[in-house]
């Protein structure tokens, strides 16, 4: 579990020398407050929505505004620029509206920014404001759950590896240990949760839900008045759920339990690539995902042996920043050699946005060429690869397994579907002649003669002249 102090704990590693210049970031934020996951179909609440615009400020102060002194190099103070901005989520509604409200904070309405820009004026001496008071309309790509690009944000999903990597944690004496050190407690909490459908007794609560009832009550504590739980109850529930989730996604020897990380890690890189390849065009990238993917990263990273609170549960809208920058003032873009990469947490909107050592190294910042290196090494960098690494053969998988790649990577089909297709054009083939010998004969009898023509798609279809069919 995070805290405040763990936070200012290591707030020295955020110091830095002000004579520095930011190229560019990329954000990868959770979604704010929502309604519980247990029914299905979760929301973001008005609290949760506020959580995502808070946090989008917090960013345009930092990176967006010119009196900041990490502002972006030749950002847009006030206007939204496409080719300045990318913002990405899977096309779920609770993180396609994480992502529409951080980018509010982002860039707001241009009235409450600078009035004297947002308006215009017409030729005929009218003017002429956007709506809701200049509202910027950001470009956010939303990525279809059967898409190959759906696998970086969630590399989770869909992945058979990853599910039974996951399971295999309960078959271990971590669990067993757990499962049974805490069944009393949980049972206690029969009396708060027996209003929920399916909880009918004592027996349905324990660890192996522990996330389940943990987010039950925490959305209870906050949303319903008639609610009472004591605070170490909370706490308890809550470093249980930690536990149980950060084993769930990231395990050392078990590097299938974090593969929504690798592709996340790739993901990452992908857009810092973009903004090195663009000598800085591309200057904020934003990933709307879940808190899954934070915490298999956080293993991943090795942030776990710098604190202990990267084994808990990132807060509502928590992100995770990585910035691209050179250590001295610039007014152009370095070369690559110069550029440095530095990451940086807030645990949701209370928290600071401080930086962390990466990949064990101990050192808050990384040359440019170091970081590639060692995301590359945890990265899953193709969809073919991650199709290969979670055992699917789904969807656009097939593309690269079995029969399917035989044809496509070979340029041909295996001979056993070969000789199926064949045997199945020969007897199509077949059965056209033997229908026209058939007709041909007919209209002889009849006196009409027949004429065999193709329609405009290519099937073959007959037609008739004579006297008979006038």
């Amino acid at each position: 579990m995070f805290t405040a102090a763990a936070g200012t704990m290591l707030s020295l590693l955020a110091g830095r020398a002000m004579a520095e210049t930011v190229h560019g970031v990329v954000v990868f934020t959770r979604h704010g407050d929502r309604t519980t996951k247990h029914y299905g179909a979760q929301t973001l609440t008005n609290l949760g929505t506020t959580q995502n615009f808070q946090i989008g400020s917090d960013y345009r102060a930092r990176y967006i505004k010119s009196s900041s002194p990490h502002q972006i190099l030749n950002i847009s103070e006030f206007n939204y620029v496409p080719s300045q901005i990318y913002a990405s989520a899977p096309n779920q509604g609770i993180l396609l509206n994480t992502a529409t409200a951080f980018l509010q904070g982002l860039y707001p309405p241009l009235a409450d920014l600078n009035p004297s820009i947002a308006t215009q004026t017409l030729n005929n001496g009218s003017e002429s404001t956007s709506p809701l008071n200049g509202y910027q309309y950001i470009t956010l790509q939303g990525i279809p759950p059967n898409s190959p690009d759906a696998i970086w944000i969630k590399g989770d999903d869909n992945c058979p590896a990853v599910t039974q990597a996951s399971q295999s944690f309960e078959s271990s004496p971590e669990f067993t240990t757990k499962l049974t050190s805490t069944r009393e407690f949980y049972q206690s909490l029969f009396p708060v949760l027996k209003s929920v459908y399916d909880i009918t007794s004592p027996e349905d609560l324990s660890y192996a839900s522990a996330y389940d009832i943990y987010d039950l009550i925490n959305v209870a504590r906050l949303h319903n008045s008639s609610f009472s739980i004591s605070p170490s109850q909370l706490f308890q529930l809550r470093t249980l759920a930690d536990s149980a989730e950060f084993a769930y996604n990231f395990n050392a020897s078990q590097p299938e339990r974090s593969i929504h990380a690798r592709t996340l890690s790739s993901a990452i890189l992908t857009q810092l690539n973009k903004t090195v390849a663009l000598e800085g065009a591309l200057k904020f990238s934003l990933l709307a995902g879940s808190y899954d993917a934070f915490l298999a990263f956080f293993g991943l990273a090795g942030l776990t042996e710098v604190s202990e609170s990267f084994y808990g549960l990132p807060d509502y809208a928590s992100t995770m920043a990585f910035e691209l920058y050179s250590p001295e003032t610039r007014t152009s873009f370095p070369e690559e050699k110069d550029l440095w990469v530095r990451f940086l947490f807030k645990n949701g909107t209370a928290g600071g946005l401080d930086s962390w050592p990466l990949f064990g190294t101990g050192r808050e910042s990384l040359s440019w060429g170091e970081f590639t290196r060692e995301m590359k090494r945890r990265a899953i960098g193709s969809a073919e690869e991650w199709c290969s690494a979670c055992g699917s053969s789904d969807g656009f998988c097939a593309t690269y397994t079995g029969v399917a790649a035989e044809m496509f990577t070979r340029g041909g089909m295996p001979n056993a579907i070969a000789g199926v297709v064949g045997a199945a054009v020969t007897l199509v083939v077949l059965g056209i002649v033997g229908l026209m010998a058939f007709l041909f004969v007919r209209r002889r009898r009849s006196g009409g003669s027949v004429v065999v023509m193709a329609d405009e798609k290519g099937s073959v279809r007959s037609g008739s002249t004579g006297a008979g069919k006038l």
